[in-house]
């Protein structure tokens, strides 16, 4: 039985561990556009994958298969059967730990890492610097891909990780709220909703802020200083992070417990939901 660090595992770790049992890796690559540039924005890089991949890892669609396609905002989370249904075709079932890596700087990684928090999965971590760390070392590729017999992977949501546009509005002023989004977007310049700007009381906190120029995620003791310096050390206070569509903050979120704090939930709709509808407040 392993027991990997949490929650990210680094290269030399994973090496280490390729093949194990009770170990799956999810390939979950991808990029997003720019706001201001016209849709689409969101795409998987299954082609990528098909020509090289991390040993063992099979691939995961974030664009389409961990999100709702009934739900106008794209990229919300996807129903618990739906869920289900590809974590079970991926091998999961409740006693398996899996490693998630993007070539996104953690970002789509991070996401599926709460996605499996959020659904009761919390045997997930992210592999810190992800596929353009694990190649830059020259560690093995491979273009085989694996078929695992059917998880038993279970869908048990966990509504405190995950918050709704009411929620937030309801508690603004007594949460700390971070916006994970560029800086431009924070103060309006471009955006991804019909209206542009931020939730008031909310904090801009761009993701790259927590990574280094390799991508890797800053160490714990760095974490807690940059939250600290924004106000948040109690972890008994409430946090929630919030991006676009739920995936920057997911990364906020994977920041906060490796700086060792077990608080915090993710505004799923976003600044998709929250700009679109005209009863709540916005600031600039």
């Amino acid at each position: 039985m392993i027991n990997p660090p949490y929650p990210v595992v680094s290269t030399a770790w994973l090496e280490q561990h390729l093949g194990t049992d009770d170990l799956r890796i999810v390939d979950i690559r991808g990029h997003v556009l720019p706001a201001s540039q016209p849709p689409p924005h969101y795409f998987n890089h299954y082609d990528d994958y098909v020509q090289s991949h991390i040993p063992g890892a099979t691939f995961i669609d974030w664009v389409h298969e961990i999100t709702d396609p009934a739900d106008p905002r794209h990229a919300q989370i996807a129903p618990a059967e739906r869920y289900q249904a590809v974590m079970r075709r991926c091998g999961i079932s409740p006693d398996t730990w899996v490693v998630a890596y993007d070539d996104s700087r953690g970002m789509f990684a991070a996401r599926l890492w709460w996605s499996l928090h959020y659904y009761g999965h919390a045997r997930a971590v992210v592999l810190d610097g992800g596929w353009e760390r694990w190649s830059a070392e020259a560690r093995p590729q491979t273009r085989d891909i694996p078929v695992f017999p059917p998880g038993t992977f279970v869908a048990q949501p966990q509504p405190e990780l995950r918050r709704t546009a009411d929620q937030v509005e309801a508690n603004l002023g007594r949460q700390h709220l971070f916006d994970m989004r560029s800086a431009e977007e924070f103060r309006g310049k471009s955006s991804r909703a019909r209206r542009a700007g931020h939730i008031p009381t909310a904090i801009s906190l761009p993701r790259s802020e927590l990574t280094d120029a390799e991508g890797k995620m800053l160490p714990a003791a760095h974490l807690r200083e940059k939250f600290a310096a924004l106000g948040y050390s109690d972890e008994t206070e409430p946090v929630v992070f919030y991006c676009n569509a739920g995936v920057s903050a997911s990364y906020g979120l994977l920041a906060l417990r490796a700086a060792g704090f077990q608080s915090g939930a993710v505004y799923d709709g976003s600044w998709k939901d929250w700009g679109n509808d005209d009863s709540k407040p916005i600031e600039q």
